[in-house]
């Protein structure tokens, strides 16, 4: 069968991982050091659909080393509300693939106007997000065919933690991110398929992750959405167990993507108790005791090993979407830009 572009896509992370560090990674460094002197007291970021799921990872990431609170922003405020921000001594990161929707460039001006620092991650230069703001980055993603975004999504997150990097001078961080290539290069390998026979019959999942690993579980289930027609809700570990778990009967599958972080067995508590009460549990980690386990790559950071669960997810996902009869490339009433106002 021939691939999808999906699937080729997903193939090619790696690849467009170690693109981005030896073409963009100048300009991150720049980025970087532009935080650095501004020192700013607050991030606010710019961003929809995976790109505000990689907007959501990055909030994480900067609270978690740099210790500056991160809030997203509506981008209706600008383009909708007409909204003036006041927001000097801040920094902005806008976050778009194509960086033309008209929203999230009027956002990104009045972000800017407004006194922030404005940095744009983009896949498309020039753009007009990227000509709206202070420094513009191109996440080297290459052209991405398939609907669904994969590797924009990854890079979005590497150039961004790139970015982090070179503001704090973390040194652990830039090692990690170096490495990073080659330990996609196996996750792009792992087999997720025993999620298949669980799914089957499902008409609904929770897709479970605490700190930067909530940010994958949105992303992952947006992508069950995009893919698949299957409802999919994600949920933090802590806030699954406040409401939502009324949902959970017998044999409801909740899929954990757990990081090797301080969150670790925290959330493995939480998927142990719900395969305890009937559920069907999965997660990414040697330490779930009921949970079944899933595969995963260890990458010896916890920011890049909540990053490298996302790999195989897309693996997976992809292969169930074609096995549900669907295509993967073209999902039904969705396209590639969304420009909406």
């Amino acid at each position: 069968m021939t691939q999808t572009h999906m699937r080729r896509e997903i193939n090619e992370i790696p690849e467009a991982v170690q693109r981005f560090l030896d073409t963009s990674g100048q300009a991150a460094a720049k980025a970087g050091e532009a935080l650095r002197e501004r020192d700013p007291a607050f991030v606010v970021t710019v961003a929809r659909g995976s790109s505000d799921h990689a907007a959501l990872f990055l909030k994480y990431a900067i609270e978690l080393t740099a210790g500056r609170p991160v809030a997203s922003i509506g981008p209706s405020l600008a383009s909708i509300y007409g909204a003036r921000l006041k927001l000097t001594g801040g920094a902005a990161i806008a976050i778009s693939q194509s960086g033309k929707s008209p929203d999230i460039v009027a956002l990104a001006e009045a972000a800017r106007d407004g006194g922030a620092l404005g940095i744009a991650l983009t896949n498309t230069l020039p753009s007009p997000m990227a000509d709206a703001m202070d420094h513009a980055i191109n996440i080297a993603a290459g052209p991405e065919l398939a609907v669904a975004a994969t590797k924009s999504y990854v890079n979005s997150i590497v150039a961004g933690l790139a970015v982090l990097a070179a503001w704090t001078k973390d040194e652990a961080l830039e090692r990690a991110l170096a490495a990073l290539p080659g330990h996609l290069a196996d996750a792009v390998t792992l087999d997720w398929s025993r999620l298949a026979g669980p799914l089957k019959d499902a008409g609904s999942l929770y897709m479970l992750g605490r700190g930067p690993a909530l940010a994958i579980a949105n992303e992952a289930a947006l992508k069950f959405k995009e893919t698949s027609n299957l409802h999919a809700e994600a949920y933090s570990s802590a806030e699954v167990l406040h409401g939502p778990v009324a949902l959970v009967e017998r044999a409801f599958p909740v899929i954990g993507l757990v990081a090797r972080d301080a969150a670790e067995s925290s959330v493995n508590e939480i998927l142990d108790g719900l395969q305890a009460k009937g559920a069907r549990a999965f997660a990414t980690s040697h330490k779930a005791a009921a949970a079944t386990k899933l595969p995963f790559v260890e990458t010896g950071h916890p920011l890049t090993d909540a990053l490298a669960l996302v790999v195989p997810f897309y693996g997976f996902v992809e292969s169930w979407s074609r096995a549900c009869g669907f295509n993967p490339d073209q999902p039904v009433a969705l396209k590639k830009v969304t420009e909406t106002r």
